[in-house]
């Protein structure tokens, strides 16, 4: 338990790793309707008011694992029954209001909201109020709360609303697959489909059939997890689950850094292109400013694309942090060049349904890239990595005015600014996740911590300019 942030995480591991034990073993659809039993044994529940609602809830989360639903295209489904229609009433007055005379609140309310009783006690009229918080953050009591439910609060797209039954459902054509609601939501209701049975069957038959290679492509965000072991056992244990190699998505991170430089230089303006919820955004929201998106593939498909090109039979497996990154491998231009995706917590469900004791390997090792290559995992690496870029390129005279967005909330600010051209900055690196990359839905951990270990992980790095990275490659 102590590998992941959080309970609901830890049950969401419990169910994939015994999905991907069974199908290991060619057993999974002999044994599915003994999966929710063997993570609720006997008859007392442990999480819901019953055992049978726990294991009707677990059913679905085996779905989930499986793949989920395939006639919805999101790969973020809401699990209906395991919904505990959260409060979602909005501003709400509550007891700790005194019935003071200065009455802030009602000053601060612009629509004529607030009402007193004769306790001189504040009520807030529904049907005037527009949730605009100002009332909130006046009361010198903090007696006015907001009771949005978890899942819409860490919306910033607000893709997330109720149905009829008040139940969570998503909005496709707003959502973007960056998973915060995936990671808020304190009771699971909203989970991530798993391509996991994809990647065993596809480690399955290259292991019946020598006629492929199966490779694995880890995010630089991998240095931040799995806090137990070193990241050399991490990397054996990668082979060990039956990938004939372990590349780091930080050389396609080198690659991108170095030819959005002179994108940058050539077009004038630039929007980042490796955080695929980011993408999204811009093409849902800004669709005027899709022609300054870099035409650059991210990290992981450019570096997918050159081992693609290099051996067209292998097979390449995404490792990372990332939802969107499961939505980023269906797109057209990626299709040809990553076969699946995998998120941390996922590669650990399958470490463990093979029973690989990590603390017993011998230390692997990972193909260097840059320092500059690996900080892409935090916010404000890709900046530091294109400026570095410029000056490895020899670009005089640009002047690089770089803005950092940290979360969606920043990037909205920054593309409004830009849409009605009054932004003085001319690259936007967009992080849908706060932190960036290591603040992914897909870490087994999030926090401060993931920040140091990101740069440490960087400064280890061999080479340490990007075209000493570059020269490994045979490009």
């Amino acid at each position: 338990m102590n590998r992941f942030d959080t309970k609901v995480q830890y049950l969401k591991y419990r169910v994939l790793k015994e999905v991907a034990r069974y199908a290991w073993q060619d057993k999974l659809y002999d044994k599915l309707l003994d999966i929710p039993s063997i993570i609720v044994p006997g008859k007392t529940p442990t999480m819901r008011c019953c055992v049978y609602k726990e294991r009707a809830i677990l059913n679905e989360r085996v779905k989930l694992a499986m793949g989920g639903d395939p006639s919805n295209p999101n790969v973020i489904e809401v699990i209906d029954i395991a919904c505990d229609d959260c409060p979602s009433g909005g501003y709400e007055v509550t007891t700790a209001c005194r019935g003071c005379l200065a009455h802030r609140c009602e000053a601060a309310c612009k629509k004529g909201a607030i009402t007193f009783d004769h306790n001189q006690k504040a009520h807030i009229d529904k049907s005037k109020c527009v949730e605009c918080g100002m009332c909130s953050k006046v009361c010198p009591y903090s007696a006015i709360i907001n009771l949005k439910r978890p899942c819409e609060n860490s919306c910033k797209v607000k893709a997330i609303s109720m149905s009829e039954t008040l139940a969570a459902q998503i909005d496709n054509s707003k959502c973007i697959s960056c998973g915060a609601c995936v990671y808020q939501c304190p009771f699971g209701a909203i989970s991530d489909k798993s391509y996991i049975l994809d990647v065993i069957d596809i480690i399955k038959k290259s292991e019946n059939n020598t006629k492929y290679k199966v490779y694995a492509v880890v995010a630089p965000s991998i240095a931040s997890q799995f806090t137990y072991v070193t990241l050399g056992k991490v990397v054996s244990a990668i082979k060990e689950l039956g990938f004939f190699h372990v590349v780091e998505a930080a050389l396609g991170a080198d690659m991108v850094a170095d030819a959005e430089s002179k994108e940058l230089v050539e077009k004038g303006f630039l929007t980042s292109s490796c955080c695929p919820a980011f993408v999204m955004y811009i093409h849902q929201q800004f669709p005027d400013l899709v022609k300054n998106i870099s035409h650059n593939l991210s990290p992981m498909a450019t570096i997918a694309k050159y081992m693609k090109q290099a051996d067209p039979t292998s097979k390449v497996i995404f490792i990372g942090p990332c939802t969107a990154k499961k939505m980023e491998f269906k797109k057209k231009e990626v299709r040809p060049w990553v076969d699946s995706v995998i998120t941390f917590e996922e590669l650990q469900a399958l470490i463990d349904s093979k029973e690989i004791d990590m603390p017993s390997l011998s230390e692997g090792h990972l193909d260097n890239a840059s320092y500059f290559g690996r900080i892409f995992a935090r916010s404000g690496g890709v900046s530091d990595a294109v400026r570095q870029a410029l000056k490895e390129n020899g670009i005089e005279g640009f002047e690089f005015k770089p803005i950092v967005c940290d979360g969606i909330e920043q990037c909205k600010a920054a593309l409004l600014r830009a849409s009605k051209n009054m932004l003085p900055n001319n690259f936007i690196e967009g992080m849908a996740c706060v932190d960036g990359c290591i603040g992914g839905a897909g870490c087994l951990t999030h926090g401060i911590k993931n920040k140091a270990a990101a740069d440490e992980y960087g400064k280890e790095a061999l080479e340490k300019n990007i075209h000493d990275a570059l020269s490994q490659l045979i490009l």
